[in-house]
């Protein structure tokens, strides 16, 4: 009887995943490779959703106290914000059936996909392009809205400490609504890129450097915080009030990349799951060691922020090639990613472009060096069907010339875009706070509390403190 109660617990497990299946008698290896499939997926979905709270930690830990309650308030409302707009329409730019350079097939995906399990499957025909994966259509939404809200997070790490509220909302409304979709529909969704041979497995261009460029464009408009560049052309650096929460943060963030990697196999494909997953890990330890490194050489000390954002660049560089490199290839990925943070976030200061947690070096430079490593250490050997090796294993410049081009075509859309988006709202709203709500902090003059109501402030204006 002891022996029996193993079993017994297996068939209650795969009972209790698929009732309708086991109740009509239809259970079939398919039936349960599906329902092993999109538990998986929706697990490493979660784990992304989870990310929300690590970006909300990095940020509000990089930033000051007085601004804590708006940027956690950004980092939460961001996500209802992108699921609105990516049902709506941005989903079917994405993923529907339609031209090389957008989808116009189940545009709003509300109008047919939830009224009955009959004609979700049928709704399900107007999205082709992610077909590959047999996991149920709100599986494969639910996977890809997650990735799509990374994206406008990370624009709010750029702008924080001076960004009006409701700017930023209506940003991220557009952004995820067309901008996001419609290059995401031209590598991810059958469109041009992905026809030319341009490969990113996981989105170190379609979710980072979107939101890199995006970010770049606003933080342009918008300028920089007072007190953070001196009419002599000095930089004032302006302290982040707990390092502790950055830390946490990161930390999360490097926990919730193994949902955001691996799970873009959308299968329960063992033995890939488990390979990107030490790949991705790779990268990341070896981004931090390069940057604390680097910045101990350059700077002086060990800087905590330099090797948290090392971590942080060397995961989204190992973004894109995650599946198609070996552990090799991506310790030398995340070493130079590493090195890249900590010169390009002194490069960022010296053009005067006001990043106060890092971001643009975290995920648009380190976007485009990951999409550009895949035509560098890529090998055939891990996908003979679909990949071809990279320039560093004998297969020439081809693969890195067209990676290059989709670097370049992705920048330059979403780059303006967004500064056309940016720049209507700048003139119907504005985007930035009064002088005196920045001063005061955002806390109180966006939202009327603080985060921390038992701090004083020990300087009249709050700046760098």
């Amino acid at each position: 009887m002891r022996r029996m109660k193993p079993i017994l617990i297996l068939f209650l497990l795969m009972a209790s995943m698929a009732p309708r299946a086991l109740w009509a008698g239809e259970t079939s290896l398919g039936d349960i490779k599906v329902m092993v499939d999109s538990l998986w997926v929706m697990v490493a979905g979660m784990m992304v959703f989870f990310m929300n709270t690590g970006f909300a930690m990095l940020e509000s830990g990089l930033c000051q106290s007085k601004n804590s309650a708006n940027i956690l308030a950004k980092n939460f409302i961001v996500f209802a914000i992108a699921s609105i707009s990516f049902w709506v329409i941005g989903w079917g730019l994405m993923f529907g059936n339609g031209t090389p350079y957008y989808g116009h097939e189940g545009l709003f995906m509300l109008s047919g996909a939830d009224n009955s399990p009959a004609t979700g499957d049928a709704y399900a025909g107007a999205y082709g392009a992610i077909n590959w994966t047999g996991v149920p259509l709100y599986v494969k939404f639910f996977f890809q809205l997650v990735f799509a809200a990374t994206a406008a997070t990370i624009v709010s790490g750029v702008v924080a400490e001076r960004i009006k509220f409701i700017a930023f909302i209506v940003f991220s409304f557009l952004l995820v609504a067309f901008l996001y979709p419609v290059t995401g529909h031209w590598i991810w969704g059958g469109g041009w890129l992905g026809s030319l041979g341009f490969w990113d497995f996981a989105g170190s261009t379609v979710v980072h450097s979107v939101g890199g460029w995006a970010a770049l464009a606003g933080c342009l408009l918008l300028g920089p915080r007072k007190g953070k560049y001196g009419k002599d052309g000095k930089i004032n650096p302006i302290q982040g009030h707990s390092l502790n929460l950055a830390t946490l943060g990161a930390l999360i963030l490097w926990l919730g990349w193994f949902g955001f990697n691996p799970g873009s196999t959308m299968a329960a494909d063992g033995e890939l799951i488990g390979r990107i997953a030490v790949v991705t890990n790779a990268a990341a330890a070896a981004g931090v060691i390069s940057a604390t490194a680097v910045a101990w050489i350059v700077l002086g000390k060990p800087d905590l922020s330099m090797i948290l954002n090392g971590c942080l660049a060397g995961l989204v560089a190992i973004t894109a090639p995650c599946a198609w490199v070996s552990v090799s290839s991506a310790l030398i990925i995340g070493a130079i990613a590493g090195v890249f943070v900590v010169f390009s976030i002194i490069m960022f200061d010296k053009l005067k472009l006001d990043d106060p947690v890092g971001a643009f070096s975290v995920h648009l430079v380190n976007g485009i060096w990951g999409t550009l490593s895949l035509g560098l250490f890529a090998q055939k050997s891990f996908d003979p069907a679909n990949m071809t090796d990279g320039l560093f294993f004998g297969g020439g410049a081809g693969l890195l010339g067209t990676q290059f081009i989709g670097v370049i075509a992705v920048g330059a859309f979403t780059f303006i875009g967004s500064f056309i988006f940016w720049g209507i709202i700048k003139a119907v709203m504005g985007i930035r706070v009064t002088e005196e709500e920045e001063i005061e902090g955002l806390d109180a003059g966006e939202h009327g509390n603080r985060a921390y109501p038992d701090f004083v402030l020990t300087t009249p204006h709050g700046h760098g403190r």
